[in-house]
């Protein structure tokens, strides 16, 4: 049976994915609807940036957070500054790196999303004299829905699967950074394999609900 430790762990991953899922919706949409929209000759460098969690080894991505979020790197110097601390081993560097390493999972079906919004939609509403503001809630949001739906699950289901990350940045802090990923380690370092497959196999099956969700969410995409 699951222990107290594993149902902590439980509880701290879940709550990271939600954070992170949020902040990357109020980050993630502008910078979609920019990269959707734009011309600049910056698009092709700042999307390739946004993807580079989806080729980068996970230990990379979390050595060079832990080095710049650290006392003499420059993200720490600017955490201490305002007063914040440092922010390895913490819930909120956690956060910091889980924002930046699912961020493609977010930002790109909801780009793609954008993208596949026609010109005669976003015309006719300016016809109708509808500000840029209100066609973007009245009209963009509604047709980019199922972009989004795809978006909020990938993002969670990304996020609750991490590991390299997270033991960089965070360690194995009980109760504080110690999520899934990390339990199911310790778990298996220490042979104790029986709570290593209580916690694996939910593992497996949210894996299997995440992506019925997805298909269930997005019937277009499945037909396609």
């Amino acid at each position: 049976m699951p222990t107290a430790a594993d149902l902590g762990a439980v509880t701290l991953t879940l709550k990271l994915a939600s954070v992170t899922t949020l902040v990357l919706l109020l980050l993630g949409t502008p910078l979609a609807w920019w990269l959707a929209r734009t011309r600049s000759a910056w698009k092709g460098p700042i999307g390739a940036m946004v993807a580079l969690p989806l080729v980068l080894p996970p230990s990379v991505l979390g050595f060079y957070f832990l080095v710049s979020m650290g006392p003499n790197g420059p993200l720490g110097a600017l955490t201490q500054w305002l007063g914040l601390g440092l922010l390895p081993f913490t819930f909120a560097g956690l956060v910091v790196g889980s924002v930046v390493y699912s961020m493609p999972f977010v930002v790109q079906p909801i780009q793609n999303a954008f993208e596949a919004i026609g010109e005669p939609a976003l015309e006719a509403a300016a016809t109708l004299r509808a500000s840029p503001l209100d066609t973007f809630f009245s009209v963009v949001l509604p047709l980019a829905r199922p972009g989004y739906l795809t978006a909020i699950v990938m993002g969670f289901a990304h996020t609750v699967g991490e590991f390299g990350v997270v033991l960089m940045i965070g360690g194995n802090i009980p109760d504080k950074t110690r999520v899934i990923s990390v339990q199911i380690y310790d778990h298996v370092e220490a042979l104790e394999y029986t709570q290593a497959h209580w916690l694996a196999a939910g593992m497996v099956v949210f894996s299997f609900l995440v992506l019925l969700a997805l298909y269930a969410l997005n019937p277009t995409g499945r037909r396609r």
